[in-house]
């Protein structure tokens, strides 16, 4: 199963960089993980979850130790599009790019149209695991604890873990 599903995250990862995005500009970081990176990024997970006392992060992290592939997408070194639209918060583009970097699980703020473009390219991916068979779910816990591991560079970013069994891992939790 382990090469079926490395194949499957690859394909994702084509899926991903090839998703449509504003202004034709790819901001995308995208990473495959595997093996012990796997393992070691789920225990990351359950550690970062009591350390930090928020709950949700042990169940994603046993999710993510039992799974085969882990596939990261994440937007870096982002750049705004310069319409002055507002739907980041501010009221120009400018004003977005000066504001403080805060930096908690993610760092931020972004142009909501970057952020868009990462929401498009992760549902084209998971579209691809979908169509393949690939039991997989959306993580934002995988992708604060992969920023903090060192795993990505990217300032935001999901994980998306896939396995291949009788029953999908991911649902009764």
């Amino acid at each position: 199963m382990m090469e079926g599903l490395k194949t499957i995250a690859q394909l994702m990862a084509i899926s991903a960089r090839t998703a449509p995005k504003s202004h034709g500009d790819d901001y995308l970081e995208i990473k495959i993980l595997e093996g012990d990176d796997v393992k070691k990024l789920g225990e990351g997970m359950i550690g970062f979850g009591e350390k930090k006392k928020k709950r949700g992060f042990d169940r994603d992290g046993r999710n993510t130790i039992d799974s085969e592939v882990v596939v990261l997408i994440g937007i870096k070194d982002d750049r705004h599009l310069g319409l002055n639209c507002g739907a980041c918060g501010f009221e120009t583009c400018e004003k977005l790019e000066n504001a403080k970097r805060v930096d908690v699980e993610f760092t931020g703020p972004h142009c909501a149209f970057r952020l868009v473009d990462l929401g498009i390219a992760i549902g084209s991916a998971v579209k691809t695991a979908g169509i393949l068979n690939a039991d997989n779910r959306i993580m934002y816990r995988i992708g604060a604890v992969a920023r903090e591991m060192g795993y990505c560079e990217s300032e935001y970013v999901m994980g998306i873990p896939l396995s291949a069994t009788g029953k999908s891992i991911f649902f009764d939790r």
